[in-house]
């Protein structure tokens, strides 16, 4: 079993809790990814997990057994890191192969798992080459071949992509995501990026200053969000929010998502456009409502300057605490 158990989990850091008491049960063979915005404790878990950072307080179990006091190199896990961190002066083969002699492994043993891997990564024609003569989706296929070499119970990645551009991220995404079918284990994945995160994830984990807001799966954080930190992160463009006495819905805040913001429902709002984006067949166009900067994703042509009329279905609105944030349902 390569499950993964969080309890209680706490770390701090000068006098300051980074990591707030996580409670969190990962399933075996689960893809889960942790996402939040720069600083929420995302990485501090990963490592922690790893044995790279020290528990202030709490438990971590990987399988049955609580591997607190246990070294980093008999967790049995992998870490693939935001640097490649290959060696240049060796083959991918020998970067491949490296941790299988660091480990005194018999050389037939690592022949076999090194071709099986590179079989896996589609890596057979760039064994013998440097990582220099590699393009970064082949860079970081080789890192991923490192970790698969190991067999371990959890896979864990800490932003692996986010030094590849535009399209190779959504190339290697995919790649990935067949690589934990084939693999049949657990992969814990950190990402700020919140696309990696619903095209990933089996279940997303969002957090913010050192706890979780929500771990459920992609459909539920962006249909359900738990509150409006959620309901803001998760979505692009991200939610609108007003307050709901403009609406005449009462003292909540309101949410709505851009792409809900029509010409034809029943509440209706003259808006002022003063910025627009093209994005191929659709445009997001921005306005205030009340004080509050606000948008929506059309498919008709408007400009700059010009008045519309933006209409909301009540079936679409989120209820949000004033005070407290958090989802009001009904």
């Amino acid at each position: 079993m390569s499950n993964v158990i969080l309890k209680d989990l706490v770390k701090v850091y000068d006098k300051k809790k980074i990591i707030n008491n996580i409670n969190l049960e990962i399933k075996d063979k689960e893809f889960i990814v942790l996402v939040g915005s720069s600083g929420c404790g995302k990485s501090t878990i990963l490592r922690m997990i790893a044995g790279l950072e020290n528990i202030t307080s709490g438990e971590i179990y990987i399988g049955d057994k609580c591997v607190n006091e246990v070294h980093p190199k008999d967790r049995d896990i992998a870490f693939v890191f935001q640097s490649y961190a290959l060696y240049p002066h060796m083959t991918v083969r020998e970067n491949i192969a490296f941790g299988l002699k660091m480990r005194k492994v018999d050389k037939d043993t690592i022949d076999k798992k090194v071709r099986e891997a590179a079989e896996i990564l589609d890596l057979g024609e760039y064994l013998d080459r440097k990582p220099k003569q590699l393009s970064g989706g082949q860079r970081q296929r080789v890192a991923l071949g490192r970790a698969i070499v190991r067999n371990p119970k959890v896979f864990l990645m800490d932003e692996p992509l986010s030094n590849l551009d535009a399209k190779l991220r959504v190339q290697m995404r995919s790649e990935i995501k067949k690589l934990h079918e084939k693999l049949q284990t657990t992969f814990i994945y950190v990402t700020h990026d919140q696309t990696e995160a619903l095209t990933m994830g089996d279940r997303i984990v969002v957090l913010n200053e050192g706890k979780i807001q929500q771990a459920d799966t992609p459909e539920n954080i962006y249909n359900n969000p738990a509150n409006t930190f959620v309901a803001g992160f998760i979505g692009s463009p991200q939610m609108n929010f007003i307050d709901g006495n403009i609406l005449g819905i009462g003292d909540y805040t309101v949410g709505i998502r851009p792409e809900k913001m029509i010409t034809g429902g029943k509440i209706k709002l003259e808006v002022d456009v003063d910025m627009k984006e093209l994005l191929g067949s659709e445009q997001v166009v921005y306005f205030n409502i009340g004080n509050k900067r606000s948008c929506a994703k059309l498919d008709s042509e408007y400009k700059v300057g010009n008045k519309i009329e933006i209409s909301i279905d009540e079936n679409d609105i989120y209820l949000f605490d004033k005070q407290t944030g958090n989802r009001i349902y009904r």
